[in-house]
């Protein structure tokens, strides 16, 4: 990746965390997309405590849409289990398409609120 396109994708971040929050009510879930791996956390950001979390690690032979969509009704599971029903999306700079997308309808499948 070049420099401008890791420049771009930090100011939008920085750009989106600005209003973004996570608190015990609403935590925040966020999204990390590597190359090859897409993770995700529910945070809260009041105690700077991750809730829980989920990796598509293990998933290779699927193709990343689907490691997407399974990560997202895993980390939607993991939620539920802890008591989470709401949650404040952090798509973390990355484009709302793709793979990000595919996270958030996971998560919307798996029974998480946002």
């Amino acid at each position: 990746m070049t420099t401008k396109k890791i420049e771009r994708r930090i100011k939008i971040k920085y750009r989106i965390r600005k209003n973004v929050n996570g608190t015990a009510e609403r935590p925040r879930m966020s999204v990390f997309r590597s190359n090859k791996q897409i993770y995700a956390q529910v945070i809260n950001d009041l105690t700077g405590t991750t809730l829980a979390s989920a990796s598509s690690l293990g998933m290779e032979t699927m193709p990343k849409k689907e490691q997407a969509a399974k990560v997202g009704e895993m980390i939607a599971k993991k939620a539920l289990e802890a008591g989470i029903e709401k949650v404040v999306f952090d798509r973390n700079g990355y484009l709302y398409h793709g793979r990000v997308k595919e996270l958030a309808d996971g998560a919307r499948k798996g029974g998480l609120k946002f």
